[in-house]
């Protein structure tokens, strides 16, 4: 009789463990505000939106895509990078999962008066994260802040820039 409860127990915790792991979405949708600061040398301010989508390969692992678009009028420049990579999250929370990511893919800048980057186009990558804060019960869309080093090579030189984005998230599907 002594040995149910150790038995109930560990069943408990695997039941427990399975549903947290229903949580996870297949994939999430995120759109929002982004603002990048160059930090090289002199101050260049450019402003627009930024989308991402992820797929999450299990509760800690995805692989995300994202696109944004800026403007900086002080130069009259518009940009645009392009990247993809592992996003690890923390899901261990019902109403907050932090992450953290790495990417890799491209820029392209276009100006009236150039210093960027000397270069139209250039390899761009960049780390950081953010957290997902619930909005509602069932867990389908989420408040996203997000704060990263993204930084463009090209023709020698690295440009650093600091870009936060604020948005919201739109969670599909669960596993």
């Amino acid at each position: 009789m002594r040995m149910t409860k150790p038995i109930a127990l560990a069943i408990a915790l695997a039941l427990t463990t399975a549903a947290r792991a229903q949580t996870t979405p297949v994939a999430d949708v995120a759109v929002g505000y982004s603002t990048f600061e160059v930090v090289k040398g002199y101050s260049l301010n450019a402003q627009g939106g930024s989308g991402a989508v992820a797929f999450n390969l299990t509760p800690l692992l995805g692989v995300i895509g994202d696109l944004g678009i800026y403007y900086a009028p002080s130069i009259s420049m518009t940009a645009e990078t392009y990247t993809f990579g592992p996003r690890f999250s923390y899901r261990h929370w019902p109403r907050l999962t932090p992450f953290a990511q790495a990417t890799l893919g491209g820029g392209h800048a276009s100006s009236a008066q150039s210093g960027f980057t000397g270069v139209t186009n250039a390899f761009a990558f960049g780390a950081g994260g953010g957290a997902d804060f619930g909005l509602d019960r069932r867990g389908r869309f989420a408040f996203r802040p997000q704060l990263e080093y993204l930084a463009f090579r090209g023709n020698g030189s690295t440009t650093g820039t600091i870009r936060f984005s604020a948005g919201l998230v739109i969670r599909i599907g669960k596993k």
